[in-house]
């Protein structure tokens, strides 16, 4: 048995928790980029406490998921505004644009050069500006994960965007601050997307080929969380349910960073980046389908594999049931879906012409070697499929 477990340097979680930020970011300097999403309501009391420390806040405002154009106007922003540290706000998307900004601040060089698969793939030479990382969301985890996730177009292309990381284990914030009233209000529809993508990232991690004890007790903990709250959080808004869904999404992202994730999150990237589908709204449509194709692969072809216990295992977390079997895991999984009306990919605008673009996108995704076991073409192309 071999395994490392890396996470944020402090996790701060609980109600009130937020108002450990300005504190944090008074030792870190006085001036901070505060990167939110669309809105910045939810950093209002943020920055007040920021001017009572003292320290000056300029906004950078990422509107739908970050691209690398996002990611250089923030940069070329806290650079112009003298800013010695960053404080990301929001859900995933504004996490990931921060954490990439303070990883750009403190490297010389262009953007291209650290992206993964479209870039030059070279490692940061410097330590990133601190970085103090706020969800309001519950579903990415991206407050203790190692890689911002952005949309880019490959470099010498016109075209053909992908979903890459920029990923180095000095990325890490310094500070994740969990604060469960931040989700207080989420709209339903964000609450099942997000609330998905959380449970997606305790699953993949608890059944793939880079299992470990560490990440298995984190999945454990937050699937049987996930399960009893997610639908109580997109129906009725209640709090102890917001606040296990919190705790969910962070150990989900504890677990992803420790012990891979897999097809999932393989086809959802490049869905992602090809059509302008949300992410967690692809991880639920795509998790029974793939859970299922899983479950029949390691049947026929491994059958002696340890992950087939992990499947039964988790769908009598899933249902509560001690006897259930590991279809009822899939069925519980559709039903929810149902109820919270996912879409299916078509509604996207993905045609049939487009799988052996995914498929090939998708085989070549960092995710897809957590896999339990190594998918067919066909297979592959059995799950877009299946979306449909």
């Amino acid at each position: 048995m071999r395994f490392e477990f890396a996470t944020s340097t402090r996790i701060v979680f609980g109600v009130g928790a937020l108002g450990e930020a300005a504190p944090a970011a008074r030792s870190c300097g006085r001036r901070a980029l505060l990167v939110v999403g669309k809105s910045a309501t939810r950093a209002e009391t943020l920055l007040e406490q920021l001017e009572t420390v003292g320290v000056t806040a300029s906004l950078f405002h990422v509107v739908g998921e970050p691209t690398v154009e996002t990611v250089i106007a923030a940069t070329q922003q806290a650079r112009d505004q003298g800013c010695e540290l960053v404080i990301g706000l929001g859900g995933g998307s504004a996490l990931d644009a921060g954490k990439a900004v303070a990883a750009l601040l403190t490297n010389t060089g262009e953007i291209y050069d650290y992206l993964e698969v479209v870039g030059r793939g070279q490692a940061l030479v410097n330590a990133p500006a601190p970085y103090i990382a706020i969800p309001t969301t519950s579903g990415t985890g991206s407050e203790v994960t190692r890689n911002a996730v952005l949309t880019a177009t490959p470099l010498g292309t016109q075209g053909g965007q992908a979903k890459v990381s920029l990923r180095s284990a000095s990325m890490l914030p310094r500070l994740a601050i969990v604060d469960p009233a931040l989700t207080y209000g989420l709209p339903p529809h964000v609450t099942a997307a997000s609330g998905m993508d959380a449970l997606t990232q305790l699953i993949e991690p608890f059944v793939s080929n880079a299992v470990n004890p560490v990440t298995d007790g984190f999945c454990r903990e937050g699937i049987q969380r996930a399960a009893r709250s997610l639908r109580l959080a997109y129906e009725a808004d209640d709090h102890g349910a917001r606040e296990d869904m919190a705790l969910a999404s962070l150990l989900g992202g504890m677990a992803l960073a420790n012990a891979r994730l897999g097809a999932v999150h393989a086809f959802a990237g490049p869905l992602g980046g090809m059509f302008a589908a949300p992410h967690g709204a692809l991880c639920a449509q795509l998790l029974p389908i793939i859970m299922e194709t899983n479950l029949l692969a390691l049947r026929q072809r491994a059958p002696q594999a340890p992950a087939l216990e992990r499947f039964t295992e988790l769908a009598q977390m899933l249902t509560g049931r001690p006897l259930a079997r590991a279809e009822d895991g899939i069925v519980w999984l559709r039903e929810l879906c149902a109820a919270f009306k996912i879409p299916s990919l078509a509604v996207y605008g993905i045609h049939e012409s487009d799988f052996s673009a995914v498929v090939a996108q998708a085989k070549r995704a960092n995710s897809m070697k957590g896999n339990p076991l190594e998918l067919t073409d066909d297979e592959l192309a059995n799950i877009l499929a299946n979306g449909f």
